[in-house]
């Protein structure tokens, strides 16, 4: 397999996308391969690097179905649901604490003024 070719920031050409950019546009890669790499200069690290697909290879997004709606749903619910107190904060817990923020400060240390 060759080398990809490589485009700096914003002058990659027409007909290629990020993933990013295809999902606005209702699509989705499909299977293809990368077709290009996309670099965006960082001071002091490595490149910020983005893979590009052909937009004309591209697929239609598959549409919600009522059985994946309901299993993002639980997820989403399970991410909320704190393991100490069992309720729904309303927010993902940081997986940093593990716990909600309330679970958190009760269990944090208090500091003698």
């Amino acid at each position: 397999m060759g080398a990809l070719p490589v485009y700096r920031w914003r002058l990659a050409p027409e007909g290629l996308a990020t993933r990013r950019q295809l999902r606005v546009l209702g699509l989705r890669p499909g299977g293809q391969e990368v077709a290009a790499e996309l670099q965006r200069p960082r001071r002091g690290r490595g490149p910020l690097v983005a893979y590009l697909y052909r937009i004309d290879a591209a697929k239609p997004v598959r549409p919600m179905t009522p059985a994946r709606q309901a299993a993002l749903g639980k997820a989403m619910a399970a991410r909320r649901t704190c393991p100490a107190c069992r309720v729904d904060v309303g927010y993902c817990i940081p997986p940093s604490l593990g716990v909600c923020v309330t679970c958190a400060d009760a269990a944090a240390p208090v500091l003698a003024a």
